[in-house]
């Protein structure tokens, strides 16, 4: 494609996605013969493609995926390589469906929605990834590739500003998997650059886009359980998904004494029998792995993939993974806005890794008619007592929300799934909410961020809203780091009675990085 062409394909998305649906679809015949229509597809790049954004890249393969970026290709090329073997097991599940474990209700599985599936992988691994190009450094890809009109993030948190606001500062649409950013102040800066770009964003936080969660806030709009002043919110993260709670790996050093069996000398001999002689593997480029964090760590499996999650220079923690998901509905229901205060307390907190399991107690302000609420977050296989109305059941324990109100109790799932009153009689009683909310076609939450692109309709979780919701998660771990409760003015952006808590609002980034 010329640069003239290309130029115009892009500003047209631009001021398609500014200026709303208005002659959104060009008619082929307008074009002439051979010509793609602007707003027929987007050129989609996607940075982090190992993981979570292998997941996205299918759910986008009605688009055309261009450009591939990933620090791993030696992972992230394993795990595109494996699109054959999962394609030939959805499509024995499709012809021949598992009987469930005895004594286990059927699962939900619906081959149609499979089926669709099953075409989406096959046009990513057959008619994309030959063509896309691939990239190790995501500046390179933007710097280079002027054919890009949308990004997908889906790295490690701590690159997720960084690669956003690059792609805005051109732009580009991006949607970036949750949580939005690793610090308080990244998550300003992305709402802030987002409208003033007028780009459209997305954050991968999927349940916002689905009918049961939309349900879930319409029931509490709808008065079902009165007003609400206590909320309880937990994950079982991150029990058995990735280590928490332990020690940097580290050589032992010699000391006047032997070691003993303290819990100290303990932690000591844990970092020793952790560490060993770990090349990077090949593929890997450790550097750009690292990033914007501060601190130029070693290579060590325990840290990529995926475990990089639970170490404080690269994630968040558990309330960074789930905390999207989780408080979500209850944010959005209740009009939260921001804390007036913050108290996390947990097992031990090195400073390098998360602790095993927290509690944080928020406290949020009276809004206008609505009382002032106290929400606690429980993680590490914590939970709230279980509300008597549920009997015999068990409350979920995997995660879920029970929102307290003076008229009745909500209860849902993760991603605001199943949502349901107590007691039992109410829900009965009280039947559906009235629908306030638009759904979310297909509830396909990456494909509305595409419709977004196209001036179809407005993105599910706009930047606006989500950097909200992740400063509320991420002024979680600042009570971590802080060590005590802490006050916060939301309007400067300030903790006020613990002044050292201040520089956990941000990041010291290593030499050559900045946002």
């Amino acid at each position: 494609m010329s640069k003239k062409k290309e130029m115009s394909r892009r500003k047209f998305l631009t001021e398609v996605a500014a200026g709303g649906a208005a002659c959104a679809i060009v008619p082929r015949h307008v074009l002439g013969r051979g010509f793609t229509p602007p707003s027929d597809t987007l050129n989609i790049a996607g940075v982090g493609v190992g993981g979570m954004g292998r997941a996205n890249l299918i759910n986008l393969a009605s688009q055309n995926i261009v450009a591939l970026c990933d620090v791993d290709w030696g992972y992230a090329g394993k795990r595109l390589d494996r699109l054959d073997l999962d394609i030939e097991r959805l499509k024995k599940r499709i012809e021949l469906p598992a009987p469930p474990p005895p004594g286990e209700q059927p699962g939900e599985f619906d081959p149609v929605k499979a089926q669709a599936r099953v075409d989406l992988m096959v046009k990513l691994k057959t008619e994309h990834l030959p063509k896309a190009r691939r990239y190790t450094d995501f500046r390179d890809m933007l710097e280079h590739q002027a054919d890009i009109d949308a990004v997908v993030v889906a790295t490690p948190d701590h690159m997720h500003a960084p690669i956003a606001l690059a792609a805005m500062e051109l732009g580009k649409h991006v949607y970036v998997q949750k949580p939005l950013c690793w610090s308080v102040e990244e998550a300003r800066k992305l709402s802030r650059r987002a409208k003033e770009t007028k780009v459209v964003t997305q954050m991968g936080n999927q349940g916002h886009s689905s009918d049961e969660g939309r349900t879930a806030v319409e029931y509490v709009w709808a008065g079902a359980i009165g007003d609400v002043r206590e909320v309880h919110i937990w994950t079982n993260r991150p029990l058995g998904f990735w280590p928490q709670g332990v020690p940097r790996p580290a050589p032992l050093k010699d000391g006047p004494e032997p070691l003993k069996w303290s819990g100290r000398d303990v932690n000591t001999r844990l970092a020793a029998a952790l560490c060993g002689d770990y090349p990077v593997p090949g593929g890997l480029a450790w550097d750009l792995f690292l990033g914007t964090a501060a601190s130029n760590v070693d290579y060590h499996p325990i840290y990529h993939p995926f475990n990089w999650r639970g170490w404080t220079d690269w994630g968040v923690g558990a309330i960074g993974d789930m905390g999207a998901h989780l408080i979500d509905h209850t944010m959005w229901a209740l009009d939260l806005g921001f804390p007036t205060s913050v108290e996390t307390v947990s097992t031990p907190f090195n400073g390098a890794s998360y602790p095993s399991a927290t509690l944080t107690f928020y406290e949020f302000p009276a809004r206008g008619a609505m009382p002032p609420v106290k929400l606690t977050w429980y993680d590490g296989g914590l939970k709230p007592n279980k509300p008597e109305e549920l009997g015999d059941e068990e409350l979920n324990k995997e995660g879920g929300a029970l929102l307290i109100g003076s008229k009745g109790k909500l209860l849902y799932d993760t991603y605001g799934f199943k949502p349901r009153l107590l007691p039992k009689s109410l829900h009965e009683s009280f039947g559906k909410p009235p629908q306030k909310l638009p759904r979310i076609a297909g509830q396909f939450h990456e494909m509305n961020w595409v419709d977004a692109c196209k001036g179809k309709v407005e993105a599910s979780c706009p930047f606006e809203y989500a950097a909200r919701l992740t400063e509320v998660m991420l002024l979680g771990i600042v009570a971590l780091r802080a060590g005590k409760k802490i006050y916060y003015d939301s309007s400067n952006m300030r903790v006020t009675n613990a002044l050292q808590a201040n520089d956990f609002l941000r990041r010291e980034y290593r030499q050559g990085w900045s946002i």
